[in-house]
């Protein structure tokens, strides 16, 4: 019975600890700034989330999409946190192709916090052939589509770096350490004091990238934080059902060993 229960203590302990493994497996070789939302106990900063809104939207969101995300989740619980009056604002800032009317024809209208993000282009053709070809992905999932998540997009951010002696590069392509092959065509987006930030956190290259790869965590998995907690509850469950059990079977073995 002990070594049923030790082994159910361990397996706990294991839930607990292999995220951090998992994460330092994919993070190898990659730049890691130590993020908050790591970890079994992992949450966002909600300033950093805010500000990495304002990074996205001033700087990625004039050619990356984010098509997944609608303009309510900013306000939501577990996200950046806006008010919702914050949220309205941001949301009527854009124009959303609406329709038909009335009279049956296509019309445009302020956004509303139900409305998705509204893209830089009206189809991925047209994005395609704004960008020399290379389509600019959709940034919705991108830490999660990438591996190494969270330090692959910081690090590449970070990556930029004049190319090695007897590398020749393309016009429009750029030389990026941590990018398969070492060639991009997406020029360095963040350079500091790019964005002006309005709760007085100094806006280096470093912290922007820090700000925007946080605000990007969050959008492919909203629900960490929720995650987080549940599976803590169920670990603390489990270790309460097993210490029952112990002291269960414990009182029943003893009456069994008394008659006997």
């Amino acid at each position: 019975m002990r070594k049923f229960l030790k082994i159910l203590i361990f397996q706990s302990f294991f839930i607990i600890f292999s995220f951090n493994l998992i994460a330092a497996e994919r993070s190898h070789d990659l730049l890691s700034p130590g993020w908050s939302f790591k970890g079994f106990f992992g949450k966002f900063d909600r300033a950093s989330l805010q500000r990495g809104y304002q990074v996205y939207s001033e700087v990625c969101a004039a050619c990356h999409s984010m098509k997944y995300l609608s303009y309510r989740n900013l306000y939501e619980k577990g996200g950046p946190e806006f008010s919702k009056e914050q949220a309205k604002i941001i949301a009527s800032q854009f124009e959303v192709n609406d329709g038909p009317n009335s009279e049956g024809e296509m019309f445009t209208r302020p956004g509303r916090l139900s409305d998705n993000f509204v893209g830089p282009y009206p189809n991925e053709q047209a994005a395609t052939a704004a960008n020399g070809g290379a389509y600019p992905p959709d940034m919705s999932v991108l830490v999660k589509a990438r591996k190494g998540g969270a330090d692959y997009i910081y690090s590449l951010l970070l990556g930029y770096e004049e190319a090695p002696v007897g590398m020749s590069l393309d016009d429009g392509v750029y030389y990026n350490k941590f990018m398969a092959g070492n060639k991009i065509k997406m020029s360095n987006p963040l350079s500091d004091g790019i964005v002006t930030y309005s709760d007085g956190t100094e806006p280096t290259q470093e912290q922007m990238t820090r700000d925007v790869v946080t605000f990007l965590a969050w959008a492919a998995e909203p629900h960490l934080e929720a995650r987080h907690k549940m599976g803590f509850r169920a670990i603390v469950y489990l270790l309460i059902i097993t210490v029952l059990v112990y002291f269960s079977m414990k009182k029943l073995w003893s009456r069994i060993e008394s008659k006997v």
